[in-house]
């Protein structure tokens, strides 16, 4: 959710990406057969490695997945998902399969290849988009329930709240004057959280795209096109939905009846999740800055997330824990 998913195992390597030249790219795709032309594009990413490749073919996509953070049994595990919504002719991209096999080995790196996928920023105010993509995510969802994932993780408190908190509290990062803020903070969030999630009591849990917001889409003339599944998980149908609503809570009401209009036209959905979306999005609040906070040693991190380490972005980051506690008193959107 959100950004990937802590795993206090991972990072082999402080630098895990090191040696992974254009050179090492372009001879990992020969070396299963791909047909490159030699032009290469680093595309933005900062948990994965993912570069656009040339191909007489079409253009291609390469990922080189993160050391040590998912298992093969994982990665597989997502790519069978995506190629399972591909057969039910979904907007996704399957992973390249070759000689029966989709996950690679190059020079220590373990990569994937998918055809490359056409589109632009999705405009959702334009006229009957919400309600596309609501059916497009209905029609996801009841492939992604047909069974459970096996090893891919779940949503939950635990490992998105807990183990969070944990890790920011043992990264070191927080200014000393900050962190018996940060721990009251984020303790009371969680308790909230905790306690909402039992007012709701057991929703059904399906595999999800796990990290729906507006970046992991595109739009063409044939709709929504859904990229990056590298977050997918067992959880509750509305994680794939409340991070596509934005604005004041007039606004959102709107866009959530624009969105469930289109769903249930192929999928019925559980409103009691409704309530689980103020706590979904504190449990992606503490494990944001722990996921920031645990990939700190990776070069890439303090160059992309300059202010992580300044004090006034932590009193921000603590006043807006304290305010999303608030958040979850509130009546959910269309009780």
């Amino acid at each position: 959710m959100g950004k990937p998913m802590i795993n206090k195992t991972s990072d082999a390597a402080v630098t895990p990406f090191t040696g992974l030249s254009p050179d090492v790219v372009l001879d990992a795709a020969t070396s299963v057969g791909l047909d490159v032309d030699g032009r290469l594009f680093a595309l933005n990413s900062y948990e994965n490695r993912v570069y656009q490749l040339g191909s007489s073919n079409g253009a291609l996509v390469l990922k080189f997945y993160r050391p040590a953070r998912w298992t093969d049994e994982q990665i597989l595990e997502e790519h069978e998902l995506t190629a399972e919504l591909a057969t039910a002719e979904l907007p996704v991209a399957a992973p390249v399969e070759v000689d029966g096999r989709t996950l690679f080995d190059f020079s220590g790196f373990r990569f994937a290849a998918f055809p490359w996928m056409r589109g632009r920023p999705p405009e959702l105010d334009a006229l009957e988009a919400r309600e596309i993509l609501g059916r497009s995510l209905a029609r996801i969802h009841q492939v992604g329930a047909r069974q459970p994932f096996q090893v891919r993780p779940r949503l939950g408190l635990q490992r998105l709240g807990l183990d969070a908190r944990e890790q920011v509290l043992d990264a070191e990062l927080l200014p000393p004057r900050v962190m018996e803020r940060y721990a009251h903070a984020s303790e009371a969030l969680l308790a909230r959280i905790g306690q909402a999630l039992e007012e709701v009591g057991p929703v059904r849990e399906i595999r999800i795209h796990g990290d729906c917001h507006l970046g992991n889409l595109l739009w063409n003339e044939r709709g929504p096109a859904f990229v990056d599944l590298d977050d997918c998980a067992m959880g509750p149908r509305v994680q794939d939905l409340w991070m596509l609503l934005s604005g004041s809570p007039s606004d959102q009401q709107r866009q959530w009846a624009e969105i469930v209009t289109g769903y249930q036209q192929f999928a019925d959905f559980d409103f009691r999740e409704m309530r689980l979306v103020e706590p979904l999005r504190g449990l992606r609040m503490l494990h944001h800055a722990a996921w920031v906070s645990h990939r700190w040693s990776d070069p890439a991190f303090p160059r992309a997330f300059p202010w992580f380490g300044e004090e006034r972005y932590w009193d921000s980051y603590v006043a807006d824990l304290r305010e999303q506690t608030n958040a979850i008193e509130e009546p959910p959107l269309l009780l």
